[in-house]
Formats: structure tokens, sequence, C-alpha cells
């Protein structure tokens, strides 16, 4: 199971963390009206920011930020920055009843799961103009941040999900890390018959974060599960469906388990043995080292870019968050100046030096902690093939229905047809939440 640590200290890797449930009912709130939203008229100088910047964060995010914000408030003495720690079940609800009433704060992350949720809401400021420099990202956060081409957010931090495996135990099967889906098998097949039961590990929380999984797997098998102009569900492609069958077949052929590991045991799980590789985020290692020691990693562990499909074609799962102004924040023009602040390379590689979260601009990979991590190369070089999740208010409800019709495949209940199928027809009910 893949989780983003958006919101997760490593020291709290034991404690349970819920999936966000996204709080909108999407009648209302759909994205496109035939007129293209107007960019933003504001001018943010270069003058010293002012007054109090509210910002809403979640989790450990919020608690590690004023290390991070001590030399903005340094530099720009007349400014107060006041951080709101909300817990990650009650953030989405929250930041949307926030919206609905007007009473807002000026500063707030957005995570990839509830992004385009959110922003459907028409709660946030677009980006100034000359705020930042849209290509200084990598192009999939920045689109992810955009609705009809009109920036809502500027990314603010990044990953990929990446194949890890035990190359100490892969080694001794005589297995070579997996490049394409026959090789995953391959992989997996020599690994059980040297003694592990499941040698994989998928994501089986047959919810959102699962159906994120099979966003990958369908583009490494050349689908998708939206149309690309955003208007239509294609989940019941044939494309999609090979794909499903494919990672339905790990679990029924008995190279991986339909209930385990959980997120929670992930770390355990891999540090014993009792699964040999598992796809997942660049904080994996971080967690394997707290778990393990410093060098456990380094006899232990080998990372490359996710198998590609059966026509080579690559795709890793990506996620991150960008920083967004609500339209009615009371203090606009300090929280655009921080956000400018955030999204320059220094800062970012700061932040990933204080709480391990990548950047979401390209020029801070250069920097030597990340440039000159091993670990990291994969996990840039899987980015560039990066798929994000369906960037449409609808996501949030269609994400879940598909998940669970994955549990189905998982057990034998369903074929991948019948499963998708039945996620078609609901997700048609539903809609994209794009006109």
């Amino acid at each position: 199971m893949t989780r983003s640590p958006r919101r997760i200290h490593r020291s709290l890797i034991t404690a349970a963390v819920p999936l966000v449930a996204a709080a909108l009912v999407l009648t209302g709130c759909g994205r496109g009206s035939g007129s293209a939203p107007a960019a933003s008229t504001l001018q943010i100088d270069d003058k010293p920011a002012t007054g109090t910047i509210n910002i809403w964060a979640d989790g450990a995010d919020g608690a590690d930020l004023p290390k991070l914000l001590a030399p903005f408030e340094k530099d720009n003495p007349k400014v107060k920055v006041s951080i709101t720690q909300i817990p990650e079940g009650d953030f989405s609800a929250k930041l949307t009843a926030a919206i609905a009433s007007g009473t807002v704060p000026d500063l707030v992350y957005l995570y990839s799961q509830d992004q385009p949720t959110l922003l459907a809401t028409n709660g946030f400021a677009p980006v100034p103009d000359g705020l930042v420099d849209p290509s200084s990202f990598f192009p999939a956060m920045q689109k992810a941040a955009e609705v009809d081409g009109v920036a809502y957010a500027v990314p603010w931090y990044t990953y990929a999900n990446v194949f890890m495996y035990r190359k100490d135990l892969a080694e001794k099967a005589g297995a070579s890390a997996p490049q394409n889906w026959d090789e995953l098998v391959t992989f997996a097949k020599k690994l059980k018959a040297d003694g592990v039961a499941n040698p994989l590990g998928l994501s089986i929380s047959y919810d959102g974060y699962s159906a994120q999984e099979l966003t990958a797997y369908a583009k490494q098998n050349g689908g998708s599960l939206i149309s690309s102009d955003l208007k239509k569900w294609t989940i019941n492609d044939p494309k999609n469906i090979e794909a499903l069958e494919f990672w339905g077949s790990l679990i029924t052929d008995g190279y991986a388990s339909a209930d385990s590991p959980t997120f929670l045991d992930t770390v355990p799980f891999l540090s014993s043995g009792k699964i040999a590789g598992i796809t997942n985020g660049p904080w994996l290692p971080g967690w394997l080292e707290d778990a393990n020691g410093p060098t456990w990693i380094d006899s232990h562990l080998a990372v490359v870019e996710p198998p590609a499909g059966p026509d080579g074609s690559r795709a890793a799962s990506i996620g991150g968050g960008s920083l967004a102004v609500l339209k009615d924040a009371k203090n606009p023009t300090a929280a655009w100046k921080l956000t400018r602040w955030m999204a320059q390379p220094d800062t970012q590689v700061a932040w990933y030096k204080i709480f391990k979260n990548l950047p979401a601009v390209e020029k801070g990979w250069d920097d030597e902690s990340i440039a000159g991590n091993a670990m990291l190369k994969p996990v840039r070089d899987a980015i560039a093939h990066g798929v994000s999740i369906p960037t449409v208010p609808g996501w949030g409800q269609v994400g879940k229905i598909v998940g669970q019709q994955m549990e189905r495949v998982a057990r034998g209940t369903a074929t991948a047809k019948q499963a998708l199928d039945d996620a078609q027809q609901q997700a048609e009910a539903i809609g994209t939440g794009v006109k």
C-alpha cells in the first residue's frame, strides 16, 4: 500500500493514518462554463510583507513549519505568520466549510488527493502573473495546479512512487531488478521459490490510493481512466481492463496478498522479508533506516523505476502538494509574498532537509543533498513519466469506487471487466465535474 507522508512525521509512522475524505457535494461545483476564468490582476511588489498571514496546515507539516519560516520572518520584520494545525481527517471538511462561510485562512496546503475537489469550490484566487515561473516546476505538478489553463496554486513539493526491493533477498534467489511486467512476474516467481510466501506488496487499501496505483498500471499499458479533455470517464477501456487483470493476477497467482501489508505494516514486512518488493514513495528508505539503523539500506535495499508495460511504456504515480491563497483572504498580498518565497529552490531544498518532502521546482533537485542521494535518482527519472490522479472534482468519489471494485478482483469475486464496467456505470452517474 502506498500513501504520501504529506502529514506524517517520521516519528509518527506507527500512528494510524486515515484517508482524507472529500467533503464536497459536487453539484454546482463543476468546472468550465463555456468561458475561461480570468487570470489575476493583482500585482505583487518586492517590498517586505506586513501584517498577519494565517496558514492552515495539518499534522507534522504544521509542527515543522516554524523552523522553515524563521528566515522569512527575519527578513520581513513587520509580518507575523500564524499557523493553525488541522487534523488530517478534518482538513477538507473544515476548509470547505470555511470557504462556504467566507471566513478563511490566507494560505493553505492543497494535497494531490484532495486538490481537484477543493479547487472546484471556486474558493481560491488565481496566482498573480509574474509571481513565479510556471516552467520552473515539474510539468505534471504545474498542470495539476491549473483549472482551465489558469493556475490557482503554486507547486510546493512532489514525489513519484518507485519500485523498492530487498536486493539481498533478490541476489540470493537469483532475481534481478524487474524492468517490465514480465520481469516483475519472473522476479516474484524466483523470490517465492526461495521462500518468500508473498514477494510483492500492492496497494490493498481498496480506496482512492488503490485506484491511484491502477492509474499507473493503466498508463503503462497505454490506457487512462479519463478522456484527454477530462470530460468523460474511460474506466472500462480495454487497456484499463488488461491492466487490472495483470494487477489482480499478481494476487490470484500467489505473488501478493489481498490483505497485507497494510500501510502500517510496510516497514516491518519489508524489514523482515515477508515481502521482497513494493512500489512506494521516496520517504520509505528513511523509515527503513529509522527502524533498522542508518546503514541497513546500503546492503538491503535497491530502488528502480516502476516496471514498464508490455510495449515498454513507463509510468509512475506522482503526487505532492501545492500552496494556494484563498479568494476571501484578509491579507492576500503578504500570503502571495510568502508563497513566492516558498517556491524558491533554496526554500524547497531547506524543507527537504527539515521534513524530507522533495522540491516541486526542478532546480531544487540539483542540490547535493538530493542529487548526491543514489536512492533518489530513480525517483527523479520516474517523475518524467509521472501520471497523476485525474485532476477533476469527481475523482474524490470515483477513486473510492474504483478502489472498491479492485477488491472484488483481488478476492476473485469479479473479473476485471465486470469490476470496471460497474465502476464505469457508477462514475458516469457522478460525472467528472468538468463541463
